[in-house]
């Protein structure tokens, strides 16, 4: 569950994402766009916020450095 103001944060963050992938467009077979398509955007912003929640919590245990992932395309 974690502290409130930080998964606030997080869904924040999420929504942003999501507003600016509806207006410009999700790259295309993105795990965004699938999702997207599928689910409501309030669904998908909690699935992206503990996404991204995981994706810090991964970097932060292991002491490595962000290394973007590549899009299948």
């Amino acid at each position: 569950m974690g502290q409130r103001d930080v998964r606030r944060l997080l869904v924040i963050g999420a929504m942003t994402r999501i507003r600016w992938a509806l207006k410009n467009g999700a790259p295309k077979g993105s795990w965004l766009k699938r999702i997207l398509e599928r689910k409501p955007r309030l669904v998908v912003a909690i699935a992206l916020a503990n996404k991204t929640a995981r994706a810090i919590w991964a970097i932060m245990t292991s002491q490595e450095e962000y290394r973007r992932a590549t899009t299948a395309g």
